[in-house]
Formats: C-alpha cells, sequence, structure tokens
C-alpha cells in the first residue's frame, strides 16, 4: 500500500513564495507573489491553493499583493476536528487578512471560497474592499434557489445539481468515496465544459488534486464544510448565519460564471443582487464549466485583474 503524501507536497515550485501564517488560532500555508494592495485568493472543495497559480503570477505583474491560501483543512494548513462553520471560515479569513499586514484586502473566491468572500465581506465588512467571486452566488441566493427547487421532479434544477452535498451527510463512506481513483476524474469532468477536457492540462490537473485529497485529514475536511451547510439548517446557528447575511455587501462585487456551468444555474447566477448596493458586474465566459481559473485561466485572469484595477 502506497504511503499517503506529506502535506508540504502542496509547497509546489514556482514564481511564488511559500509561507506559514497564523490566524484565527490555527495555522494556513500560502503562496504569494508581488507587491501592492492585498488580494486574498480562496479556492473551492476538493482543491488547495495550486487552483489560482495562473491568477497569482497575472495578478502579481498587474501590480498587486496575491496571496492563495490552503483554506482549513486543505493542503499544508492545519486541520482540526472542528471549525468548518462558515462563521469560523469567515473568521479564518478576516484574521489572515489582518495577519499578512494589510487592514482589508481584495477578496477573490471559487466555489466555497467564493462562499466565504460573500461571508467575509458581510460578517466582517472592514477587510473587504471588493468582493470576486466565481462560481459562487451569494449563500442566501443560492440557498433559497436550492430550497425553492428541491422539492421538484426529475430534470435539471439547483438543488439536483448540488446533490453531492447530501451525499456528504452520512458517515465514512464519503471520505472513502474521495479518495478513489476514478473519483476526481469523474468531479472534474462532471463540473467542466468539454473544450478543457480534451487538453494535456486537465489530465495534469486531475492528478494534482487527487494526490492533494490524499493528504490525511483533506478528504474528512473537505466534507465537512458540505455537512455543516446542510446541517446547519436545521439548527439556530444556521438561522443566525441566515440572518447575519441578509446584511447587504455595500464593496464593489464581481460576479464571474462560466456559461456551461453545470453546477450553478442560469437562474441561480442572477440571484444575488438583492444583496448587493455597491457597483456590480456580471461577467460570463463562453465554452467553460465550472471551473473558470482552470479552463480559461486567461480570461479569468483578465476579468478579475480589470476589475480590481478599477476599484
Amino acid at each position: 500500500m502506497s504511503r499517503a503524501p506529506d502535506p508540504a507536497s502542496v509547497r509546489i515550485d514556482g514564481p511564488w513564495t511559500h509561507r506559514d501564517v497564523h490566524a484565527n488560532g490555527i495555522r494556513l500555508h500560502t503562496a504569494e507573489t508581488g507587491d501592492g494592495p492585498l488580494v486574498v485568493l480562496l479556492h473551492g472543495f476538493a482543491g488547495f491553493w495550486w487552483t489560482w497559480r495562473h491568477q497569482l503570477t497575472a495578478l502579481g505583474d498587474a501590480g498587486f499583493r496575491a496571496v492563495a491560501v490552503d483554506l482549513r483543512g486543505y493542503g499544508d494548513s492545519d486541520k482540526p476536528p472542528r471549525g468548518y462553520d462558515a462563521w469560523t471560515l469567515a473568521g479564518d479569513v478576516a484574521g489572515l487578512v489582518r495577519a499578512l499586514g494589510a487592514p482589508r484586502a481584495h477578496l477573490v473566491g471559487y466555489g466555497w471560497g467564493g462562499l466565504l468572500a460573500w461571508s467575509a465581506a458581510a460578517l466582517h465588512p472592514r477587510i473587504a474592499h471588493t468582493v470576486s467571486a466565481v462560481s459562487a452566488p451569494h449563500p442566501i441566493a443560492l440557498r433559497d434557489e436550492v430550497r425553492r427547487t428541491v422539492l421538484r421532479g426529475r430534470g435539471r434544477n439547483q438543488a439536483r445539481a448540488l446533490s453531492p452535498m447530501l451525499r456528504a451527510q452520512v458517515p465514512m463512506a464519503p471520505e472513502r468515496w474521495l479518495r478513489r481513483e476514478e473519483t476526481m476524474p469523474a468531479l472534474l469532468r462532471a463540473w467542466s465544459a468539454p473544450r478543457w477536457q480534451a487538453t494535456p492540462d486537465f489530465d495534469a490537473t486531475v492528478e494534482r488534486y487527487a494526490e492533494a485529497m490524499l493528504i490525511p485529514g483533506v478528504a474528512h475536511s473537505a466534507l465537512e464544510y458540505y455537512r455543516w451547510a446542510v446541517r446547519s439548517q436545521l439548527r439556530s446557528e444556521g438561522r443566525r448565519y441566515a440572518e447575519a447575511m441578509r446584511r447587504r455587501i455595500r464593496t464593489p462585487v464581481l460576479q464571474l460564471y462560466g456559461a456551461e456551468d453545470p453546477c450553478v444555474l442560469p437562474h441561480t447566477r442572477t440571484a444575488s443582487r438583492p444583496w448587493l448596493t455597491g457597483p456590480a458586474e456580471h461577467v460570463e465566459l463562453p465554452g467553460v464549466g465550472n471551473l473558470p481559473p482552470e479552463e480559461d485561466p486567461a480570461a479569468t485572469s483578465a476579468a478579475i485583474t480589470a476589475f480590481l484595477k478599477a476599484h
């Protein structure tokens, strides 16, 4: 039986500097490049900081200090037994910004990282200069759309598109499923558009994510995000979170989606407007699925860079 990868295996060499930053009571691993206004990059489910490798260099070259982090439970960051609720995770983001020596930052998040960018901007508004949410609607907009469609029958709807959230609720079996050799290729094929799947980069990306998922504790931690998201709907903490998230976002917001995203459906992509009061932009990339930073890194980098420079 092969040995599990060392957490330090995610410290991939490149034109960035790896650091350990202590924030909100835990140690977070980061990769950093550039100098200028701070941009914090938050990855999504089953990923790690490497999701943002293209944007790290693009933003650094554009005059920003870009910092990509392994979220709590991922990569070479700490993997405590608890703290996978949105309250604590948003606190991780706010603590990271402060630990990096900045009063506030541009928050850029993909998937779960996007939900945390929204959450940090609402729960810790002083630390968010802008929010760039990639494949990530406002958490209350997403919740409401899932509830609206959960009782519908067969067919393409938002509740069915997020069915992996329900799969995560049982113990142990989902962890084994995430670590299987065939799981990561299947997930990335299901989430992305065909154009990227035909490139050599697809196989290399699958290999990176699959290896990172085998790091001890990562599969369990990744699923704990989804377990909290579902179970909190029946708990008082979930109601408190929903009430807090009704605070309107006053910072400028970019929403970036792939036009062929199978996970966040068209109606959901436009459902965040009631929670926005500041300047807002909406961009959809043609021929791209749920993984814009991977599927079209140049267009993703260009859209984020232009938005940040404008604000």
